[in-house]
């Protein structure tokens, strides 16, 4: 039986005038009129006498008052009986990434969390720079690893890591796949595929630097946004790509990914990697995922 039915029945009967009745469970009229019909159909008996004038309870409803006054009551004591039995969800640390350190640095990272911080729940969220910087200072990120901008956001506090290592994407197939590392300068005629400057500038700009540096122009093939379909644009034979070396990490079919070198010295075939996080917010599930990452970027520095 409809519990709300029966609080439509008390609330009439307490007032016997359906509008007066209706405003308490904040309904309208006819509705409130229609729960009744229902209650009375499920009874088979009525429970009010109706005329254009008055409303007045019926035998059997004045009978059924109190029954259905102990109902809502023993309703309403489940209810909170329920709620209060109801366990807290477990906190969790919401960690964003994007995509090259998603499939590279996190699997790393998280192991180590957890075996630090076993009863640590963390939410990983993979998007890029440019999306997880407001998701920290809306408050639905705790933490980010992410390219640090060129203009940084005063609200938010960044803490240098390392730098991920740049390599060049090739179809499995290319003349220079099987090299052990590629200078700048073999790219000269390389069609390329680059990623849109909107959403990815350090990637981008990583790529266009490389080649002007070396006196070189980029023969681009293809603008494209996400990671995946870069390579997979690579594995059809559309271009060359350059990208971060953890993309590589879960591997490709029909793709080389092969070290790239810069004459004059390597720091320029790198892209920089922060952490960041909301200023001034204190959180000690941040703190400690801070700690273990701290710990070993030595280490997760060798792998990038």
């Amino acid at each position: 039986m409809d519990i709300d039915q029966i609080r439509c029945f008390v609330a009439v009967a307490d007032r016997l005038h359906f509008g007066r009745a209706a405003q308490a469970p904040d309904m309208l009229p006819a509705s409130l009129g229609r729960q009744i019909r229902l209650l009375e159909e499920r009874l088979q008996t009525r429970l009010f006498l109706r005329t254009t004038r008055s409303v007045a309870l019926t035998e059997a409803g004045a009978t059924l008052l109190a029954d259905a006054r102990a109902l809502i009551a023993q309703a309403e004591r489940f209810e909170r009986r329920g709620r209060g039995l109801r366990r807290p969800e477990p906190a969790a640390l919401r960690v964003g990434a994007i995509d090259s350190d998603a499939a590279g640095l996190m699997p790393q990272l998280l192991q180590l969390v957890r075996a630090a911080h076993p009863g640590l729940e963390i939410r990983l969220v993979e998007r890029k720079t440019i999306h997880l910087l407001p998701k920290l200072l809306s408050g639905s990120l705790d933490i980010a690893i992410c390219r640090p901008p060129e203009v940084r956001d005063p609200r938010l506090s960044f803490r240098t890591l390392f730098c991920e290592t740049a390599v060049v994407a090739l179809p499995e197939r290319h003349p220079l796949a099987d090299r052990p590392a590629l200078d700048v300068a073999e790219l000269a005629d390389a069609p390329l595929i680059v990623p849109d400057r909107r959403s990815r500038p350090h990637s981008h700009d990583l790529t266009i630097r490389l080649l002007l540096d070396a006196g070189l122009t980029a023969r681009i093939a293809q603008v494209a946004e996400e990671k995946h379909t870069i390579v997979g644009l690579v594995a059809t034979g559309t271009g060359l790509a350059i990208v971060p070396r953890w993309t590589a990490r879960p591997g490709v079919p029909g793709v080389r990914f092969v070290p790239l070198s810069v004459r004059g010295g390597a720091p320029r075939v790198t892209l920089a990697l922060a952490a960041a996080w909301a200023r001034g917010a204190r959180d000690p599930m941040r703190d400690a995922f801070l700690a273990v990452l701290e710990a070993h970027l030595p280490a997760l520095e060798r792998s990038a």
